[in-house]
């Protein structure tokens, strides 16, 4: 049964554009998603806690308004579904003084300027940009894109959104009692399904991470098996939505920041310290450096 809930619209606070999103999503490997229709969003997705397969349309009807289509869960879940989306485009942050961040740094300015409107894009939960890490580490971005594509079309579940069939990520009951996934070794299989019992078991809540001071959400992440400062930041920032992390274990992020700040040997000390100026949007000022990184990396290719 797809129940469509039309009429989920949100008040967007601060500058967001959705094409922008729609273009970072549609072109990042690890989401997979193709665009359907100019201008709009299409996602599927294991919803948070329940994880029962969703999916939603997003469109933007003006600069301040959003809507929200919502397919696949009992209209109960609907809410919940709209909510969870709202964060993966970080809706769910008052953006308005993101403004004033890039007003205190020319560089932020100028990567604003460069990319009006674009707000971090998120994996749809902790859970997934968990699942990713594990996935991708230490072997080559289109070795990790197929693998993923292989767990999802082998264990997933299919989700037709707005006339579009997508893929959902496979719930954590699934991937908990997975024994082998082909291309994937021994030892990430076993780190999947911490991964998959640790949300089944809301340690990647996304609502209790974002509550705890940063510090404290990330040593609670390292705690799981497989899980260093680099996964810990990735699931906390780009899983649950954290707006004000510096990450200090993602070493291109630094290399950009060395670039841009000509400060060819600053150590990450002296880079945090740069970010403080980007408070209390330090995560969304790394997303934009991440973003224009890898655009000049694909121009030289």
């Amino acid at each position: 049964m797809t129940i469509s809930m039309l009429g989920n619209e949100m008040t967007v606070q601060g500058e967001f554009d959705l094409a922008a999103a729609a273009r970072f999503l549609t072109g990042f490997a690890p989401a997979g998603q193709p665009e359907a229709e100019p201008g709009a969003l299409r996602v599927a997705f294991p919803l948070d806690g329940e994880w029962t397969p969703v999916g939603a349309v997003l469109r933007q009807r003006s600069p301040g308004e959003v809507s929200v289509e919502v397919h696949g869960p009992p209209s109960a879940a609907a809410e919940a579904a709209v909510a969870q989306v709202t964060r993966m485009c970080s809706l769910d942050i008052d953006g308005t003084g993101f403004r004033e961040v890039a007003g205190r740094d020319p560089v932020v300015s100028l990567l604003r300027g460069l990319h009006p409107g674009l707000r971090p894009v998120l994996f749809a939960s902790p859970y997934e940009a968990a699942c990713w890490a594990v996935l991708s580490h230490r072997i080559w971005m289109t070795q990790a894109v197929r693998l993923r594509r292989r767990l999802a079309e082998r264990h997933g579940t299919k989700v037709e959104v707005g006339g579009s069939v997508l893929t959902s990520f496979p719930a954590p009951a699934v991937l908990a009692k997975l024994e082998y996934l082909p291309g994937l070794s021994g030892p990430k299989m076993q780190r999947l399904r911490a991964i998959a019992e640790a949300a089944a078991d809301g340690v990647l809540d996304a609502a209790s991470l974002r509550s705890m001071p940063a510090d404290e959400a990330l040593k609670r992440l390292q705690v799981l098996p497989g899980v260093g400062r680099f996964t810990a930041e990735l699931i906390l920032i780009r899983g649950a939505g954290h707006p004000d992390v510096f990450p200090r274990a993602e070493t291109r992020l630094h290399e950009i920041m060395r670039e841009a700040y000509h400060v060819p040997d600053a150590g990450v000390e002296e880079l945090a310290e740069i970010a403080e100026a980007w408070a209390p949007f330090r995560s969304w000022a790394s997303f934009l450096f991440r973003v224009e990184g890898e655009a000049r990396m694909r121009e030289s290719r």
